[in-house]
């Protein structure tokens, strides 16, 4: 096996992640291979690329959202889009940096919840009480989450994070490494299993 090991770049605000990470469980049992979660923020990434969202091209936007419906029908998986899109999501990304960063055991929990909240239950995750109700929901202290989550040393490593993606050539999300390979897209999750049974 060339490698067992998928490292999947991730903002919770892009669409294709959850679509790709609702794939991942199966994936990793089809393989062997372990699913290495990699929280990166995508407005830094698009920033420092100098890419910028399909949904800013009115005409390509539209049409993603139809692909990425028959994608959540192919998968058997709920989706819906979010009518707060694009939203910023600094403060969901830097929850998941800080559970990371203390070795909380409920992160997987958390990960789930997010995405759901997002791409499911279409809930405003760039609203500070959107973003409290979703943690208290899950089972969090909401209040004690997000001081952590504020903490000037996890604003520092989720911007570590997201440049160290960038340096490995990430400029979108999901984006995906086997090895040195990299694929970007939830659609490329074959060539994903390809690489890895190689």
């Amino acid at each position: 096996m060339m490698s067992s090991t998928v490292d999947f770049y991730f903002d919770f605000g892009s669409p294709a992640a959850y679509l790709a990470f609702t794939q991942l469980p199966a994936l990793a049992v089809a393989t062997g291979a372990e699913i290495v979660m990699k929280p990166m923020l995508l407005g830094g990434v698009f920033q420092s690329t100098g890419n910028r969202p399909p949904i800013s091209v009115p005409l390509k936007g539209a049409y993603l959202f139809q692909d990425l419906e028959r994608y959540a029908r192919r998968y058997g998986v709920a989706f819906n889009l979010n009518p707060h899109f694009p939203v910023n999501t600094v403060t969901l990304m830097r929850v998941d940096i800080s559970l990371a960063m203390q070795g909380d055991e409920r992160l997987g929990q958390y990960r789930e919840a997010a995405f759901r909240a997002m791409w499911i239950d279409q809930q405003n995750m760039g609203d500070a009480a959107g973003i409290a109700a979703l943690l208290d929901a899950a089972g969090f202290d909401a209040a004690a989450t997000l001081a952590g989550a504020s903490e000037q040393a996890v604003k520092d490593q989720l911007k570590a994070c997201t440049q160290a993606a960038v340096d490995r050539g990430v400029f979108g999300a999901p984006t995906f490494f086997v090895g040195e390979q990299m694929f970007w897209g939830q659609d490329r999750l074959d060539f994903v299993r390809d690489a890895l049974t190689a």
